[in-house]
């Protein structure tokens, strides 16, 4: 489901204050403007955006590995009065679907045990859990670490 009225596009620098804004509306513990902006000239760190303004983002690399490129979904938002509408699918689909154009053949994020809404969406692109690392968020809590592996994403859609 891609909703009609977003557009995804890569992030600029115009658009890093929009970023950090959904960043902090999303999360407890917010990444820092600085760390957007070190991140702005990935490939993967793109936008949602609707009637001009951003309501979604998200951020993804990848790490050269003799030929089996790991790509690295670091932060996905979407702004709380725009969620359910398809948007954060939207994003990941096309992170990944670059990703997989850059060589990359598996990709990798963590995401925290309680967050059943992102659990559901990455679950429903084929992300599977690998492990669990303890204590990895700020509060404590763990984190699950998911893989998928591209060709297998872009084969099942």
């Amino acid at each position: 489901m891609t909703p009609v009225d977003v557009t995804v596009r890569p992030a600029e620098r115009a658009d890093l204050l929009a970023v950090v804004r959904i960043e902090r509306a999303c999360f407890a513990d917010p990444w820092p403007y600085d760390a957007f902006e070190r991140l702005v000239d990935e490939p993967a760190f793109l936008i949602a955006e609707r009637e001009g303004a951003v309501v979604g983002y998200v951020v993804a690399d990848r790490t050269p590995n003799h030929g089996r490129d790991i790509g690295h979904v670091k932060d996905l938002a979407v702004h709380p009065d725009a969620r359910g509408e398809g948007t954060g699918r939207a994003l990941l689909r096309s992170a990944l679907a670059r990703l997989r154009t850059l060589g990359v053949t598996v990709v990798r994020l963590e995401v925290r045990e309680s967050n059943a809404p992102a659990r559901s969406l990455y679950a429903g692109e084929g992300f599977q859990p690998i492990r669990r690392a303890s204590r990895y968020y700020r509060d404590g809590e763990d984190a699950l670490v998911l893989v998928v592996d591209l060709a297998e994403w872009a084969a099942g859609r």
